[in-house]
């Protein structure tokens, strides 16, 4: 049993800019790409998002839904540093921190003597101190693993807390709804609710065994999130799976040459980033001009240009006549030796 803290700062990105520009707080802020170059939006505000604005949303899409939307491209290296200052923060507490992303992560506080080893009281003092310091908001979420942590967090945004007791465990996690757990996106949530299932108590009813049969590896998982059940541990340094690189195209292409062109354009950048890794698998995604997308991978232990235009040429059949406007190609990543033992003992929780 741990005490597990998920931090998530709020509408991060745009918050380093309206701090910057405070006469930017109370109007709808986005950060992202020109529109004229098909751009994508990173972030957005609260003023913005009442709008139906979100993250991965085209840019000329927002500025459709809100003409009136500050478009910005923002300062990722500003963006770094300010993270660099919310670790620091975070470190202060526990050394055992899991960061996410620039903006999030996990804080294993089980062992803390800290304000008597409240976990709560722990977590509002985090945030606090960047309030204070860094003139900043953050949400948190307090629970006895991760998955809960991090869905726990996302309860009282913006600037809020929320606090799962081990006891309320069961109830909270009966009622609530599948597309809340992490993994779950549209698509499995459409295939579950298609089965009448929408809630992780719905999900238990059904049993281990037939979502294996219906979801494969993913169903096991699943029945242990519907429960609550997550053993892995904070981990301090994070194992990277993947490495990419992909190209959101300024107009359509619609002739699979042209992709090949794209391709070989992005290879030698993906080359730069894998470094001489060793890897196991090749990936190709391509989007087309209706936002669907598809990805297709093989098994390889050399990254071969030929396997990637393989690859593109057999998504292409996917196509059906669309325009492609994005192509990306990765590699997973081989580890030796990365799975972690989940060891531990009961822990008295002062919550």
């Amino acid at each position: 049993m741990r005490k597990i803290i998920h931090v998530d700062m709020d509408c991060f990105f745009a918050a380093v800019e309206m701090r910057a520009h405070p006469e930017w707080r109370d109007i709808p802020l986005a950060i992202g790409g020109s529109a004229s170059r098909r751009g994508v939006i990173a972030t957005c505000n609260y003023p913005a998002r009442a709008y139906g604005i979100r993250s991965a949303m085209a840019s000329h899409q927002a500025l459709q839904r809100c003409p009136q939307l500050l478009l910005v491209p923002g300062n990722m290296a500003e963006y770094k540093a300010v993270s660099r200052q919310i670790r620091e923060i975070f470190h202060r507490y526990t050394d055992l921190v899991e960061p996410l992303s620039l903006d999030e992560a996990y804080l294993d506080v089980t062992n803390s003597s800290l304000f008597g080893g409240s976990a709560t009281r722990i977590a509002e003092d985090i945030r606090r101190t960047i309030e204070f310091e860094l003139q900043l908001t953050a949400s948190a979420g307090v629970a006895p693993n991760k998955l809960l942590a991090k869905i726990a967090s996302e309860q009282n945004k913006p600037n809020g807390l929320f606090v799962l007791p081990p006891a309320a465990v069961a109830d909270f996690v009966r009622d609530l709804p599948l597309s809340c757990i992490p993994g779950v996106g549209r698509k499995t949530t459409e295939k579950l609710k298609a089965l009448g299932l929408e809630h992780c108590g719905q999900l238990r009813e059904v049993g281990e065994q037939e979502l294996v049969r219906r979801f494969g590896k993913f169903g096991q998982l699943l029945w242990l999130r519907a429960q609550g059940i997550d053993e892995r541990p904070v981990q301090t340094e994070r194992v990277r799976k993947s490495v990419g690189v992909e190209t959101t195209l300024a107009e359509d292409i619609h002739h699979l040459e042209q992709g090949r062109q794209v391709l070989l354009r992005l290879w030698p950048e993906l080359m730069r980033r894998l470094a001489g890794r060793t890897i196991k698998g090749l990936c190709l995604k391509l989007k087309f001009d209706d936002f669907n997308q598809t990805t297709l991978s093989r098994r390889c232990l050399c990254p071969q240009p030929e396997l990637a235009e393989q690859l593109c040429a057999e998504g292409w059949e996917r196509a059906r006549g669309r325009g492609i406007r994005l192509i990306g190609v990765s590699v997973e990543l081989y580890h030796e030796g990365n799975e972690l033992a989940v060891q531990g003992e009961q822990l008295n929780f002062n919550w």
